[in-house]
């Protein structure tokens, strides 16, 4: 990844509390990090919005093609009958 050089003036009492958080090795590793949660957040809440919609439908509300609820059960009693004894989908790359 290269590396951008930023310049700009900041909050000098909220730059020194971030200073004393940690023993950042330099200004940039510590503003790397700020960056970093900044785009995890925002990468939360797009997400999360995401899944809005399953807030304002629920699992068992019917619709055309039946229910969500009533899919996951039907799902998780041939899963245990199979012998699978996780019942969630397999995520490549996920740690259970």
């Amino acid at each position: 990844m290269g590396r951008q050089r930023v310049s700009t003036t900041v909050d000098g009492i909220l730059l020194d509390r971030a200073r004393h958080l940690e023993p950042w090795p330099n200004d940039a590793a510590m503003l790397d990090a700020a960056l970093e949660a900044l785009v995890a957040r925002y990468r939360e809440a797009v997400i999360d919005a995401a899944y809005e919609a399953y807030d304002r439908h629920p699992l068992d509300e019917p619709d055309e093609w039946g229910d969500l609820a009533s899919f996951h059960g039907a799902n998780r009693a041939a899963r245990q009958e199979a012998g699978v004894a996780d019942d969630r989908p397999r995520t490549a790359g996920v740690p259970r």
